[in-house]
């Protein structure tokens, strides 16, 4: 996986970089942004990591997670960043990803990093490459393209990339080359029992009793499995919308369930829709027809709609799909 050359050049030949990820970050775009600020700094470039959402407190562990500013901290000190002006975003290929609203940034220069298969125009540099099990694969080959030695920092951050993209080697994306890298990582002083209890094995109480509660509502039809999470279950448990991190992905433990999906209430006729399948079900394009996307496994999407209307228009969409 080789990185374009016009992306070499600009990060060889530039400086200052605004390095952006995705709203509600993941261990994907978090990680990657971490390991690809510091494989920058080691060229001696200076960068400041972005994210309009505070980092998820799973993610804490991760080193250089401390260095993230939000959109609200970036503004108030303008006046010291306004010599960034290379934008980089990671793991999402437009700004309206990286923000509920279009964010104002003084930029002169922008490039993508990612592996989306919903691609957007937005870059004057684009590498995006939707086979890539995680953007912190193509992180990975960036680094070595680079010619810089991977610290035992970057590594962290890129195992953990990778391990929570492909459900810690589980998914269908898990290929010989991801197991490749995730043993040079590891060769670099990433430890797979360490990262995977921080990810997947550090609940509070109240993200657990989240858990039972959204189980509670499960609906399951002609292998299609749905719950739901309201306000008032976050409210209840003291927990947020980080706390539903991979709640889809244990629907598709039972055998007769072929799409998971999860409705989050944003308010009474506004929901955030996640998707899971197995195999060749392509939900993907089911969130692209509702103004989403993300690949063909593993998307997501809004529908401004009460909860029956939404839930609705939604299965019909992914009955289609899954007749094809």
């Amino acid at each position: 996986m080789l990185p374009p050359e016009e992306l070499i050049n600009f990060i060889e030949t530039e400086d200052n970089f605004l390095i952006a990820t995705h709203i509600n970050p993941d261990g994907d775009g978090i990680g990657s942004s971490i390991a690809l600020s510091m494989s920058l700094q080691v060229l001696g470039k200076k960068t400041v990591l972005l994210c309009k959402d505070l980092v998820p407190g799973q993610y804490k562990f991760l080193p250089g997670n401390e260095s993230f500013y939000t959109l609200e901290q970036l503004k108030a000190q303008e006046t010291k960043f306004k010599d960034y002006k290379n934008l980089i975003l990671v793991d999402c290929n437009d700004l309206d990803r990286i923000s509920d609203s279009t964010p104002t940034l003084n930029y002169s220069s922008s490039a993508v990093i990612d592996h989306h298969a919903s691609e957007r125009p937005f870059g004057n540099i684009r590498w995006v490459v939707p086979d890539a099990a995680a953007t912190g694969l193509m992180i990975y080959y960036l680094i070595k393209r680079l010619g810089i030695k991977l610290t035992y920092e970057m590594a962290v951050n890129l195992y953990a990339a990778i391990a929570v993209d492909t459900g810690n080697f589980r998914y269908e994306n898990t290929t010989s080359s991801v197991l490749r890298v995730a043993s040079d990582l590891i060769d670099a002083g990433a430890r797979p029992y360490v990262i995977y209890r921080h990810l997947f094995e550090a609940w509070s109480e109240g993200r657990f009793n989240l858990f039972m509660q959204v189980l509670n509502t499960l609906e399951k039809k002609d292998k299609i499995a749905i719950v739901k999470v309201t306000r008032k279950m976050f409210e209840d448990t003291s927990t947020s919308a980080e706390d539903t991190e991979h709640f889809v992905e244990f629907l598709k433990i039972m055998a007769d369930v072929d799409v998971s999906v999860l409705f989050r209430e944003i308010d009474d006729t506004h929901y955030k829709i996640s998707l899971r399948s197995k195999d060749d079900i392509d939900v993907a394009i089911v969130a692209e027809a509702f103004g989403g996307g993300g690949h063909k496994n593993a998307a997501g999407c809004r529908i401004k709609a009460d909860f029956e209307t939404a839930k609705k228009e939604l299965i019909g969409k992914i009955k289609q799909i899954m007749l094809n």
